[in-house]
């Protein structure tokens, strides 16, 4: 009589899926790091030291995807249920990872997983109705770097490489495309981002 082989159920990529999306999202970002280091070399615009007053937009939207990568280090630092809280407690609309009163270059308490948004916004470029890429920045950086700006609009204009606000939204949308499409207020959207975490760990 020959041995029987029992198949097993390969339970590692099931459960590696989500870390693996969260490894292509910041692939995404690491990509886009590079990308505005170079803009920001040849351009030199730069934020002012110590400025946040863009995170301060009560209306900046984001989608769950971006913040796939801040939710799993919650996640693995047991501080998913303190923020959950937080997010519940907050009426504001202002970003709650905003620090208002951190101390230097800026006040983002959680940089290195900051959203995609957080990333584009000042060091990127949209396509316009007629195929044309138009420098976003913000109005600091306009009237108190205006030469530098216009350099740089120019050089973008004749078509040196920047990144692409919309090319950046669909590498995106390739990893998941169900949590990429939707924008939500970015409070809502790192909460919908804690729970998809918390989903996907408590079934496994």
């Amino acid at each position: 009589m020959g041995i029987i082989k029992v198949p097993i159920q390969n339970h590692s990529l099931e459960m590696d899926s989500l870390e693996e999306k969260v490894k292509s999202v910041e692939a995404v970002f690491e990509k886009l790091d590079a990308e505005i280091l170079k803009f920001q070399t040849w351009s030199s615009l730069h934020c002012e030291f110590g400025c946040g007053k863009c995170c301060f937009k009560p209306d900046i939207e984001a989608t769950v995807l971006e913040f796939l990568p801040f939710a799993l280090h919650l996640f693995k630092n047991n501080q998913t249920e303190e923020w959950l809280a937080k997010l519940s407690e907050t009426d504001s609309d202002v970003c709650l990872i905003l620090h208002p009163h951190q101390s230097g270059a800026g006040l983002c308490s959680e940089y290195p997983h900051r959203g995609l948004i957080c990333r584009l916004f000042g060091y990127s470029a949209r396509t316009n109705k007629y195929g044309k890429r138009e420098l976003v920045t913000c109005q600091i950086i306009k009237t108190g770097q205006t030469e530098k700006f216009n350099e740089a609009e120019k050089k973008i204009e004749q078509g040196i490489d920047v990144p692409v606000m919309n090319e950046f939204y669909m590498q995106l949308a390739s990893i998941d495309f169900e949590m990429a499409r939707e924008f939500y207020p970015i409070n809502k959207a790192i909460r919908k981002a804690i729970e998809t975490v918390l989903h996907f760990y408590a079934y496994r």
